[in-house]
C-alpha cells in the first residue's frame, strides 16, 4: 500500500474525487489493499482477476485442489460486518473465505452488538481490527467504508477493508461479478467489446448500476442504454463519467424499443428502502419496465439477461428456464470472483498460478 496515505489528513482524503482517492488504496503491485470503489479496477486488473477466478474454479474441482486452496491463507481471519440486510452477498463472501481457508466472524444485527449500547460504528470497526485480518463491510451509511479505510491505515494495526455495499453509492464486488459474468457469456462470441448493455429499473438509486457502468468503460465500444421512468432515471454523476470517457449512451423510457438492440439486459428492482417518504416509490408507474415472456421474444438469441437480485416482479419466473437468463450463474460467479479478490489481496495470486500451471 502506498505510504502516501499516511501523509494526508482524513478530511483531505474524503474530500478528494474518487479517481484521486484510488492511488491511496492500492498496493505496489497494482493490487487493491482496500477495495472500496469500482474505479480501482482498470482493464488489466480486471483481466488478472478473471484469470485468477477461472483458475481457482478449475483447481476447486478436485479434492487435492480444494485442499491446496484451503491451505493458502488458513492463518487469516475475516470479519463479516453487515449492518445492512443481505443474504447473497454475505453468503458469497462467507463461501469465498471458506474456499481459501479463511476463518470468519460476523455481526449481522447491530442490536446485539455494543452499538446497541451507544458505541459508534467507528469504534466497532476499530475493535474488529484487533481480532481479524480483513473486514468485509456492508453498510447503509455512505462514506463509512472509505472513512474506516483511512482510519485503519493510520492505526497501529492496519488491515484491509472490502466494501460489500455502501449506502446508495458503490457496490464494487457486485460490479466485479457482473463483469465476470459478461466476460464468460461473450468469451466465444468476440468478447466484451462492441456491445450494447441495457440497464432497466431503478437506475437513480441502484448502486450496482453505478458501479457496473464505471467498469464497462474499461472495454471498447460498449454502448450503455438506460431505461427507466423519469423519476428513477440514472443520475448525472454516472453520465458525467460516460461523457468524460466519450462513451456512447442513451436515456429512454421505451423498454420494448430498446430490447431488440441489446446484447445484455441488466434488470433491477425498485429501491424503495431509500424512499424519503413512505410509499414514495409506489406512486411511480413501473408497469412498463418489467421483463416477461413478451420481452423475451424481442431479445436477440445471443443476448443475456442479468439481475443483481433480489428480485420482486421485474423479471417473471417464466423467464428463468430460458438459456439467456444468467442471474443464477451471476450468483455463483460472485463466489469465484470474490475468492479471487481475497486471494489477490492476501498475496496468493502467484502461488495459485503456479499450482494451476503444474496440476491442471
Amino acid at each position: 500500500m502506498s505510504k502516501r496515505i499516511f501523509d494526508i489528513s482524513v478530511e483531505r482524503f474524503e474530500a478528494l474525487p474518487v479517481t484521486e482517492k484510488t492511488p491511496y488504496l492500492m498496493q505496489a503491485d497494482g493490487v487493491p489493499y482496500h477495495t472500496l470503489f469500482a474505479q480501482q479496477f482498470g482493464h488489466d486488473l480486471l483481466g488478472r482477476l478473471e484469470l485468477l477466478a477461472n483458475e481457482i474454479r478449475t483447481i476447486a474441482k478436485t479434492r487435492t485442489g480444494t485442499e491446496f486452496l484451503r491451505s493458502q491463507v488458513a492463518h487469516k481471519r475475516a470479519m463479516l460486518y453487515f449492518s445492512q440486510p443481505s443474504s447473497r452477498t454475505f453468503l458469497s463472501f462467507a463461501s469465498a473465505c471458506q474456499i481459501l481457508g479463511v476463518s470468519t466472524g460476523e455481526v449481522r444485527d447491530t442490536s446485539i452488538s455494543s452499538e446497541f449500547k451507544g458505541e459508534s460504528r467507528e469504534d466497532s470497526v476499530r475493535t474488529f481490527s484487533s481480532y481479524f485480518d480483513m473486514i468485509i463491510m456492508r453498510t447503509p451509511e455512505k462514506g463509512l467504508a472509505e472513512h474506516m479505510a483511512w482510519v485503519l491505515s493510520n492505526s497501529e494495526r492496519p488491515i484491509p477493508i472490502i466494501n460489500a455495499g455502501s449506502g446508495q453509492d458503490q457496490h464494487p464486488t457486485q460490479a466485479l461479478l457482473d463483469i465476470y459474468t459478461l466476460l464468460r457469456s461473450f468469451e466465444r462470441g468476440g468478447g466484451l467489446r462492441d456491445r450494447t448493455v441495457l440497464f432497466c429499473g431503478d437506475l437513480l438509486r441502484g448502486r450496482t448500476v453505478r458501479s457496473l457502468s464505471y467498469l464497462l468503460t474499461n472495454y471498447p465500444n460498449i454502448r450503455q442504454v438506460f431505461v427507466a421512468p423519469g423519476p428513477l432515471q440514472v443520475g448525472e454523476d454516472v453520465l458525467a463519467v460516460l461523457k468524460a470517457k466519450s462513451v456512447a449512451y442513451e436515456l429512454t423510457d421505451d423498454f420494448h424499443a430498446a430490447i431488440p438492440h441489446a446484447d445484455a439486459v441488466y434488470m433491477t428492482r425498485i429501491q424503495d428502502e431509500w424512499d424519503k417518504d413512505k410509499g414514495e416509490s409506489a406512486k411511480i408507474d413501473t408497469s412498463r419496465f418489467k421483463f416477461g415472456l413478451d420481452e423475451l421474444k424481442l431479445l436477440p438469441q445471443r443476448a443475456v439477461i442479468m439481475h443483481p437480485l433480489p428480485r420482486r416482479d421485474e423479471i417473471s419466473t417464466a423467464v428463468d428456464s430460458d438459456p439467456r437468463a444468467m442471474y443464477w450463474r451471476q450468483m455463483r460467479n460472485g463466489m469465484w470472483i470474490r475468492t479471487a479478490l481475497i486471494a489477490m489481496t492476501f498475496g496468493c495470486e502467484k502461488r495459485i498460478h503456479e499450482y494451476f500451471r503444474h496440476n491442471c
